[in-house]
């Protein structure tokens, strides 16, 4: 009860604090997209700080986070993996549903920093564009993160990696830097109770461009999710598919 109760009240304060924090960047990100991600990873940042005295949820980031224009396919479980993500990398965008785009402040920031809005069936389309607008000097590289399985997973459940990924590692024609995760047994993908304990995420060995597709989805997936059973056990999960 204690725990629930320390999780609703930081759950609240989180939210406010992401109003407060956007609101508080929205000029300087006017000046320069840059500044949209300066601003969501301070705010990534301090909810990592808040949950390890609120909740007692400490968090590490394993491996050396790329700099440069790569994708980074990664394993997702909640949303304290992104948290995580966004809190180390300098330059990172998503590929999102459109329909995100007229979320309250998120939204907004999504924009600004180069996040790709797609509609159904649609997303060779939206990469193609981002690609060009790269190549004009019109939008910035970076960090493009996908979830190769197409939505969050909780832990011991088995979904299939989705060969879009591999496509857009071939459209893309740029190093895949595959990302474990044990977050998801202590920050469930749904409701408001959190528990205590440490969250991992890890950066593992680049899968270099020019891989045909099944080789390249097979690597990502012997990787990630080997990585990922592994951080897991050592968080004292038990090791029982679903």
């Amino acid at each position: 009860m204690i725990q629930a109760i320390r999780s609703f009240i930081f759950t609240i304060q989180m939210y406010v604090a992401m109003a407060l924090m956007g609101l508080w960047w929205v000029p300087a990100t006017l000046r320069d997209p840059a500044n949209g991600n300066r601003a969501i990873q301070a705010y990534c940042r301090y909810v990592r700080w808040s949950a390890s005295w609120m909740i007692g949820l400490t968090s590490e980031v394993r491996g050396t986070p790329p700099t440069g224009a790569v994708m980074i396919a990664a394993k997702h479980q909640s949303f304290f993996d992104i948290i995580i993500l966004c809190s180390v990398l300098p330059a990172f965008k998503f590929i999102m549903k459109k329909e995100l785009t007229r979320t309250p402040v998120l939204g907004w920031f999504a924009l600004k920093i180069g996040c790709v809005p797609v509609d159904r069936g649609k997303k060779g389309q939206a990469i193609a564009k981002m690609l060009a607008d790269v190549q004009k000097g019109a939008a910035r590289p970076g960090q493009l993160i996908i979830y190769p399985q197409g939505t969050r997973v909780a832990p011991g459940v088995e979904l299939p990696y989705k060969t879009g990924t591999a496509v857009l590692y071939q459209q893309l024609g740029q190093t895949c830097v595959p990302v474990a995760v044990n977050v998801g047994v202590f920050w469930p993908r749904t409701g408001i109770v959190k528990k205590q304990g440490h969250a991992v995420i890890e950066f593992l060995e680049p899968i270099p461009p020019g891989l045909d597709k099944q080789p390249f989805v097979d690597r990502l997936r012997e990787a990630v999710e080997e990585r990922s059973d592994a951080l897991m056990a050592e968080a004292g999960w038990a090791a029982v598919k679903a």
